[in-house]
């Protein structure tokens, strides 16, 4: 019974009451006029909540957030919440998950470079995490104990930033540094730095994170240490980050910046294994790359001169391969860094007359591929049919005889091919992240930009490599993984599957988080 109805029948109705209630209907329907008309997707009582303002369900809005950076799926949410706190976050998980039967879908978008829809919600809810950080400067704090408390929304070209104003950084990064902490701890965050320093998410302390039930949990290692062991790596399966506290260490002042070239793949790999094992430190970074002729390009890296010899190198040899190599140093320390250099490079495979160096700036080098990007000529609004994989040491030869040798053979230009080896003992196995099972893995990353005409024949390619692997017993992990069926996301997941499910049960039983994933698809 309703409250008018309730107060009639007792035949006595206050004028006050008849104000507030004007009030209240005032605000519910200039609400949703200011917004666009009410989606019958979800629940009448979102109106009644004080985040109301804040959440948009007009098609402008909503189309903005219904594709990826993959821009392969499209999946219209019904709103979008801007959120200025993350207790407004929490307020909508709440009344999500006590909506019951009625409840809907939430997830969260960062900066939007997801590539498979894995971050869509249809019909349910989008979290716009760059609300959190507008307008406000409290969400990134530097610690004199070497670490930063950033918000999940903060990208982390910004973090470097305010971190480098203490004279210090993070220790693992992405090539890209455009991507949410947010984002990135939900998969694992890979790049050269991680051989030394392990992935991301292996440098992280603390995270504050709203679960599925909408409440707000600290945890650490040693505190609620499930759901922080399941959230880093956890495809954002069991939780929304808010915070995270990232384990910091002094920043270098320059980078000596190395591409060495090779025609062997085995002499290419080979190279790369050795500098990621090495005691003696050298190399701070460590990835590869496959080149074609075509693939070699204009980069801000090489002069015209060496730009024209490598290219005459990967005519001649069809395929080439090169070792990028970062070596961190202080400018009192250069003449030491070009003796340790010149010894270690007589140790290696590289063809005489191709290692090349640059001397750049530590942010510089970080921030590379945003500098490249800004002086690129490529056209906007491509697709990106990519793969991203984790394959054994013990079959990497294999995966190039099958691949890169069969599947792409006649295929130029096939776009950014990353080939580059990771050390097991520096991921966390208590962590949602999947990886082989072997000391050294590889990821392989195939990245091409494609077009409307030929990004279904590139994804055709993908699927074909992905049966070439498993028809050979490659045991591969995908990195930002996708798959359709949940048998497919047990075999990812393999002895972590029921923990995970274990994990989902107890922090998001009503599968409201994250549906994109399509790991879970109904209540558990």
């Amino acid at each position: 019974m309703s409250a008018l109805m309730a107060v009639q029948r007792i035949g006595c109705i206050p004028a006050a009451f008849f104000v507030a209630l004007s009030l209240v209907n005032s605000f519910v329907f200039s609400a949703v006029d200011r917004h666009g008309t009410w989606p019958a997707a979800l629940p009448e009582g979102l109106l009644a909540l004080d985040i109301v303002d804040k959440i948009h369900v007009d098609p402008d809005t909503t189309a903005r957030f219904s594709t990826d950076y993959g821009g392969l799926s499209q999946a219209d949410p019904a709103a979008v919440l801007y959120p200025s706190s993350p207790d407004d976050i929490a307020t909508l998980v709440r009344f999500a998950y006590s909506s019951s039967p009625s409840s809907f879908s939430i997830a969260a978008h960062g900066h939007g470079h997801s590539i498979r829809g894995q971050a869509l919600v249809p019909g349910g809810v989008v979290v716009d995490m760059a609300s959190l950080g507008r307008g406000r400067s409290d969400r990134i704090n530097v610690s004199s104990d070497w670490y930063v408390d950033a918000g999940g929304e903060q990208l982390w070209i910004d973090v470097l930033r305010e971190t480098l104003k203490h004279g210090l950084s993070p220790r693992s990064w992405t090539d890209y540094l455009y991507l949410t902490v947010g984002g990135t701890l939900s998969n694992a965050g890979i790049s050269g730095q991680a051989f030394r320093h392990g992935p991301q998410i292996s440098n992280v302390y603390e995270l504050d994170v709203i679960t599925g039930k909408g409440d707000t949990i600290t945890c650490s290692r040693e505190e609620n240490s499930d759901l922080f062991y399941g959230v880093l790596g956890g495809l954002g399966q069991f939780g929304i980050i808010t915070r995270a506290r990232i384990a910091l260490e002094p920043a270098p002042q320059r980078v000596r910046w190395l591409r060495l070239f090779y025609t062997d793949f085995s002499s290419f790999t080979g190279d790369q294994e050795l500098l990621v094992s090495m005691t003696e430190k050298v190399f701070d970074y460590v990835e590869g790359q496959l080149l074609t002729e075509k693939d070699v390009g204009n980069s801000s890296f090489f002069s015209d001169t060496d730009t024209e010899k490598v290219k005459m190198l990967a005519a001649e040899y069809g395929r080439i391969y090169f070792v990028e190599g970062g070596v961190y140093y202080e400018p009192a320390t250069a003449s030491m860094v070009d003796q340790k250099l010149e010894t270690l490079l007589k140790r290696l495979s590289f063809v005489p007359g191709f290692a090349f160096t640059k001397d750049v700036a530590y942010i510089s080098f970080l921030n590379r591929v945003q500098e490249e990007e800004t002086h690129s000529t490529a056209p906007e609004n491509v697709l990106h049919p990519w793969l991203n994989m984790f394959v054994p040491k013990s079959r990497i030869r294999d995966f190039e005889m099958g691949v890169f040798k069969g599947i792409l053979k006649n295929n130029n230009p096939i776009g950014l091919v990353l080939i580059y080896p990771f050390n097991k003992n520096k991921w966390d196995d208590k962590m949602s992240a999947a990886i082989p099972d072997e000391e050294v893995f590889y990821t392989i990353g195939l990245l091409p930009s494609a077009t409307v005409d030929d990004w279904k024949y590139l994804d055709s390619q993908n699927d074909e490599i992905l049966r070439f692997c498993q028809q050979e017993g490659i045991d591969f992990k995908q990195y930002l993984p996708h798959y359709t069926t949940q048998t497919d996301w047990k075999n990812h997941f393999g002895l972590k599957w029921d923990v995970f499910v274990r994990l989902k049960r107890r922090y998001d039983p009503q599968a409201l988080l994250s549906p994109g994933q399509r790991i879970f698809t109904s209540s558990l």
